[in-house]
């Protein structure tokens, strides 16, 4: 059985006992989160459950393990023959949820 779900302006495919990384801080550690904008459900015969966006009555139920952060990212700007030169840059933070059941 899987889903697909959107979680963060992301369609992300979850499988029960998966690890997902959600943008920002969702919650403490232990916490249980509800996702519940369900695009797509497969169930374990092969039947398939397609939302018109959402699928009715569907959710995702989540741990919380803690949080994350990504790779640093460096943004350069330059312009030519000005002698102008930026440089900024930032690290994300990443909630780590563990896929707990999903229920239709």
């Amino acid at each position: 059985m899987y889903a697909i779900v959107q979680a963060g302006g992301r369609q992300v495919k979850v499988e029960p006992g998966g690890v997902l990384m959600l943008d920002g801080t969702a919650g403490e550690p232990g916490a249980e989160l509800t996702l519940d904008q369900v695009l797509l459900i497969e169930k374990d015969g092969g039947e398939v459950v397609a939302g018109a966006p959402y699928v009715a009555n569907a959710k995702v139920v989540v741990v919380v393990d803690g949080e994350t952060r990504g790779p640093k990212i460096r943004v350069f700007k330059k312009k030519r023959r000005k002698g102008m030169r930026r440089t900024k840059g930032h690290r994300s933070t990443y909630t780590r949820v563990r896929i707990k059941e999903i229920t239709l």
